[in-house]
């Protein structure tokens, strides 16, 4: 009888430890404050995150501790990898997170970084649906099977300047949300399907707006990248909602309304109000994704 006791809490433990192990670490992890040395890091490469109130620059810094504690970095083509680097991804990343329930990007689990621009192979489809493989020069792509790929000096030119709505970390995370309603096509996951409703409607027609402006090369406050498709537009507009908030709510107001929902934060404090000047953005980002809405 004892041998049988011990053998189903051998049993039991061997089936619950690959469950608790995980838990247990990352409480400890998240025990543990963001290192002076990352905080360093996030005060010269992103400082817009010192503009932000005390308790949500302190629920950043916790999110950032999970996202390098869960992720995977490699470098590649050479790159020799830096917390520089971590840090700076994972505060952007964790960015899309704040106010919101969250497991911190569950189906991510690796980040390859790039020095520069990447080739990504992209086949082309042509007269007749005849496809031709093809390849194209990236600084950033979101893949729906747990990795997100990055060029560094894309990362650093969309941390240098925090006004022109152009991004690429904020862009190709905003993708993995996406998928996590079930594929990348404009429709995060929302909650109640009142809130479907309402964001189709002005997504759908804001959408329709830009690809109008873009056809006629019109200058727009949404890059006209965003035109490309409903996937592209949501990750274009969170640039937008998170780099330029103030034209985009003077220009936008139901968008923006839809994203601050959405995201649970107003941008605008975290910036002052830009001269009218500078209502209006300018060329599209190379960026490529697949998704309708």
């Amino acid at each position: 009888m004892p041998e049988q006791l011990i053998l189903i809490a051998l049993s039991a433990l061997a089936v619950l430890l690959p469950v608790l192990w995980p838990r247990w670490r990352l409480r400890r992890v998240l025990a543990r404050p963001l290192p002076p040395a990352a905080l360093e890091i996030l005060r010269r490469n992103v400082p817009v995150v010192g503009r932000m109130a005390p308790e949500l620059q302190a629920q950043l810094h916790r999110l950032v501790v999970q996202f390098l504690h869960q992720k995977k970095f490699i470098g590649c083509a050479g790159l020799e990898l830096s917390d520089e680097m971590a840090v700076t991804i994972a505060a952007q990343a964790c960015l899309l997170l704040l106010n919101r329930p969250s497991k911190v990007y569950p189906a991510l689990h690796t980040i390859l970084l790039y020095p520069g621009e990447f080739v990504a192979k992209r086949d082309q489809v042509g007269p007749g649906g005849v496809v031709t493989p093809g390849r194209s020069s990236m600084l950033g792509e979101s893949w729906d099977d747990g990795r997100v790929v990055l060029a560094w000096d894309a990362v650093r030119r969309g941390t240098a300047d925090w006004s022109d709505g152009q991004n690429v970390v904020l862009h190709e995370f905003a993708h993995q949300l996406d998928s996590e309603s079930g594929r990348a096509n404009g429709a995060p996951y929302l909650g109640s399907p009142d809130s479907y409703r309402n964001w189709s409607e002005v997504l759908q027609r804001d959408y329709q707006h830009l690809r109008f402006h873009a056809m006629h090369r019109q200058r727009t406050v949404i890059d006209h990248y965003g035109a490309t498709n409903p996937a592209e537009f949501f990750a274009v507009a969170t640039e937008t909602f998170f780099e330029k908030p103030w034209q985009m709510a003077e220009h936008h107001a139901e968008l923006f309304a839809e994203f601050a929902q959405y995201y649970r934060v107003d941008p605008r404090q975290w910036q002052a109000a830009p001269p009218p000047e500078q209502a209006d953005t300018a060329p599209a980002a190379p960026h490529s994704h697949a998704a309708g809405w």
